[in-house]
């Protein structure tokens, strides 16, 4: 599972899969995943060759700024369990 951070490598990956036909999963996600990430992220994998994951924490899913600032940013645990539900690629 590797991690990539701009939308032209995710772009470039998706579309050399889609010219080998494969079939590509996306699950968004704003980071601090759980079980119930997990099994999204299994069940995007056991339906398409690869799985993309999202980790953005959008600012405007909060009307509290302070929120935002505390929100946790877990990227290395995510990471592993990424890894672990087979996932392909972490956008992050």
């Amino acid at each position: 599972m590797k991690v990539v951070t701009t939308v032209k490598e995710v772009r470039d990956y998706v579309k050399q899969w889609k010219k080998n036909g494969e079939t590509v999963g996306f699950v968004p996600t704003m980071g601090y995943l759980h079980e119930g990430h997990g099994s999204l992220i299994t069940a995007a994998r056991n339906n398409n060759d690869r799985v993309v994951v999202s980790i953005f924490v959008n600012p405007t899913q909060f009307n509290d700024k302070n929120d935002l600032v505390k929100y946790p940013r877990t990227l290395d645990a995510d990471c592993k369990l990424l890894e672990a539900c087979g996932a392909t690629y972490a956008f992050a």
